[in-house]
């Protein structure tokens, strides 16, 4: 994973915890066929295409009841 890729996703999700749960979800939709909401000239791992989708609000995220 990029290291500014990690550090512009914790603007918008800054809790740690949070945050790898929802990279974590967004890979798996990745691999297995969904289409990347971002675009890039250069090949980009899944991880390093869920941290940009995250850092360009492409993707969201709910708490649920705790």
């Amino acid at each position: 994973m990029r290291d500014d890729y990690v550090l512009q996703a914790r603007e918008v999700i800054p809790d740690p915890y949070i945050l790898v749960n929802v990279v974590s979800r967004r890979v798996k939709q990745l691999r297995r066929g969904s289409r990347p909401l971002v675009e890039s000239l250069e090949k980009l791992s899944a991880e390093d295409t869920a941290l940009r989708e995250i850092a360009e609000r492409k993707i969201s995220y709910e708490l649920g009841p705790e």
